[in-house]
């Protein structure tokens, strides 16, 4: 009797044994399971970068990364709670394109090049790089689901933006520098030509510029030349284009402009000039410019026609006395 007990016992040893095997597989999957969870949500915590996931038809966020909180100061659960929380913190210029890209992806599959502004909870202005991708293996009926990675981007826009500066601007004058001032002189000519409006070209160079270096120092000769800038942006009109193109010369062009505007345009540039006063050491001292103008014509054929005529007659003004304007 007791053998039979003994052999019936061992006979469920197997079952128990696999019971057993299978309940510490399952809790060692568990424990797995619980590693992967804390090393994904370490690993979202840690990427400055915002992963979420919309649902187009609801237009309902259904996740979003903690990264939200930090890059848009805003709260996750309001957002989850309510969509417009995103849009609405789109900067207003840029909002129709953030929702027209975003519907781009519905044909496209995936858009990789959208860039916009956010403003912060706090106000700052920040620009996005957010590339978004759509579920195309979802099954028919099932909703759609857009997901996407919004990466703070402001720091590369800001050197994009300084270098772009540096590129194109005079650095001690802060106007055109001479090749951004004449690709703009370019493309308004060929905008002229096209539309049959007109466009006027000025020249205008500092009267005795290397005196004024000898006698107070290229100091106060870089001075002359910011004072000199300044008068030109604040005379010339919205639109109207003006450089340093070299030592002591500067351009304008009047887009639009006919020659009689574009003349009371260089005699206010010429009258602002003459009003200002310099003080070195005790001396005051003011300064003249003489000035080159001319207009588009049928016969001209590029913007270096117009620059070669007002160059001419920038000289010409030179001879006749200086302190004046000469139209060609």
């Amino acid at each position: 009797m007791v053998n039979n007990q003994q052999d019936s016992s061992l006979a469920q040893w197997p079952e128990a044994a696999q019971t057993l095997m299978a309940l510490m597989h399952a809790q060692g999957e568990v424990a797995r399971l619980s590693e992967r969870e804390q090393l994904l949500s370490t690993l979202l915590v840690s990427v400055n970068a915002v992963l979420w996931a919309f649902n187009w038809e609801t237009r309902q966020v259904l996740y979003v990364s903690p990264a939200y909180e930090r890059i848009f100061g805003r709260s996750a659960d309001l957002l989850l709670a309510d969509y417009n929380q995103w849009r609405d913190s789109i900067y207003p210029d840029d909002l129709e394109y953030a929702e027209r890209s975003l519907a781009d992806v519905l044909v496209k599959g995936a858009v990789e090049d959208r860039e916009y502004r956010i403003i912060t909870a706090d106000g700052q202005l920040r620009w996005l790089s957010d590339k978004c991708f759509i579920n195309r293996q979802a099954e028919p009926g099932q909703p759609v689901i857009i997901v996407g990675i919004a990466e703070d981007i402001t720091d590369k826009k800001q050197l994009e933006s300084e270098l772009q500066r540096l590129a194109t601007t005079d650095a001690l004058t802060s106007s055109s520098n001479r090749r951004h001032f004449f690709e703009g002189a370019e493309h308004e000519f060929e905008q002229a030509r096209q539309q049959g409006t007109p466009l006027s070209f000025l020249m205008l160079d500092i009267d005795d510029f290397k005196a004024i270096n000898d006698t107070y120092g290229h100091q106060e000769g870089d001075n002359v030349l910011q004072r000199i800038a300044d008068c030109g942006r604040a005379a010339l009109r919205r639109g109207d284009l003006f450089g340093r193109i070299g030592g002591e010369e500067f351009a304008a062009v009047f887009p639009g402009c006919t020659p009689d505007m574009a003349l009371q345009v260089a005699e206010r540039v010429q009258r602002e000039i003459q009003g200002l006063t310099f003080n070195h050491e005790g001396q005051t001292f003011g300064i003249t410019v003489s000035q080159g103008l001319t207009s588009l014509t049928a016969e001209d054929e590029s913007v270096e026609s117009l620059f070669a005529r007002a160059d001419a007659a920038m000289y010409e003004a030179k001879r006749q006395g200086k302190n004046r304007i000469i139209t060609a």
